[in-house]
């Protein structure tokens, strides 16, 4: 993966973002906040963490599993990326 590319970046700032809401859940809790309140940042913090994911794994699709399948490898991407939706599907 190409960790100057214009997603990767993307998916920095938004893991940045999320790093940040976490700090301020936990002050939250130290601060014996509303829990509602807690719990809806912690929610907004699980949104960014998705949509994180959701562009490393494009950008996987459109770099590693384009390039495997070119190189007659595909059938391996494949099954990480099913393996991938899998686990995503569960939650």
């Amino acid at each position: 993966m190409n960790c100057n590319s214009c997603e990767s970046k993307k998916a920095v700032e938004t893991l940045k973002v999320a790093r940040g809401q976490i700090d301020g859940i936990i002050k939250m809790i130290e601060d014996e906040r509303y829990c509602i309140d807690v719990s809806k940042q912690m929610l907004s913090v699980i949104g960014l963490l998705k949509k994180s994911n959701m562009i490393i794994l494009k950008q996987h699709l459109k770099t590693c599993v384009q390039d495997a399948m070119l190189n007659g490898k595909g059938d391996e991407k494949i099954e990480e990326i099913t393996l991938i939706l899998e686990k995503y599907m569960e939650k």
